[in-house]
C-alpha cells in the first residue's frame, strides 16, 4: 500500500485521469444502430469511464471526441488538413484538452504512417506530447487491428498495453471487446485518445 504514494504521475490531459495503481479498461464498440460510430470504455465492473464519439455521431470526417462518463468533452482530436497536409506522406492528428472554461489547448500530436505502412505489423507510430513541464515522444508498437500493441514512453517503458484476454476471446467471435492495461501514474484519457485515433486510422468503429 505504501508504494502507491511514490508513483510518478504523468498527466497529459489531467492528473485526475491518473491512478496510483495499474488499471484494466475494457473497450466495447457502440452498436451501429445506436448513433453510429465510436465506443465506450468501462472498468472491470462494467461502469462506463469514457465514451468516444466518432464521425458517425459528430457528422464530421476526421474528428473524434473523448468524453467523460458524464458526457463532458475531455479531448478533441482532429486530423490536420490543408495544402501542406496534402503534400505530406504523413498525416498528423492533433489532440486538444478542454480546461474548466471550455478553452482548448494542444496536448499531443500523432503522426499517422503512410497508408502502406499501416498494413505492416511491426511498424511504429510516433506521438509527441506538449505539457507545461516538457515535451515527450511516445510510440505505438505492434499492430492495432490484431489488438496486439503497446504504447511506450521516451525511455522505452510500456505505459499501456492493448490486447484481448483469452477468456474474452473464447466468448466472442468478433473483436468488439478488448482490454487496455494502463500502468500506474499514466494518464488514462491520453491513452484512450490514442486508441480512438488508431481506431479511426485503421478504418474501424469511429469512422461509421
Amino acid at each position: 500500500m505504501g508504494g502507491k504514494a511514490n508513483v510518478m504521475m504523468t498527466p497529459i490531459i489531467s492528473k485526475k485521469y491518473c491512478s496510483s495503481s495499474q488499471t484494466l479498461l475494457v473497450v466495447r464498440r457502440r452498436p451501429h444502430v445506436v448513433n453510429g460510430g465510436g465506443f465506450v470504455v468501462t472498468d472491470c465492473s462494467q461502469k462506463i469511464i469514457f465514451r468516444v464519439d466518432g464521425c458517425g455521431v459528430l457528422g464530421t470526417k476526421g474528428e473524434l471526441v473523448v468524453r467523460h462518463a458524464d458526457g463532458d468533452a475531455v479531448v478533441l482530436i482532429r486530423r490536420k488538413g490543408g495544402v501542406v497536409e496534402a503534400l505530406s506522406i504523413h498525416k498528423k492528428w492533433k489532440g486538444y484538452a478542454f480546461d474548466y472554461e471550455g478553452s482548448k489547448k494542444l496536448v499531443f500530436t500523432l503522426k499517422e504512417p503512410p497508408s502502406s505502412s499501416c498494413l505492416v505489423r511491426n511498424s511504429s507510430i510516433r506521438i509527441s506530447t506538449e505539457t507545461t513541464a516538457r515535451s515527450s515522444n511516445f510510440e505505438v508498437k505492434g499492430y492495432f487491428p490484431d489488438r496486439d500493441c503497446i504504447i511506450v514512453d521516451p525511455s522505452g517503458n510500456i505505459v499501456a498495453q492493448i490486447g484481448v484476454k483469452k477468456e474474452i476471446e473464447d466468448l466472442m467471435e468478433s473483436k468488439d471487446l478488448y482490454h487496455i492495461v494502463v500502468k500506474p501514474g499514466i494518464d488514462q484519457a491520453f491513452v484512450v485518445g490514442v486508441i480512438a485515433t488508431l481506431d479511426y486510422i485503421y478504418g474501424e468503429s469511429t469512422r461509421y
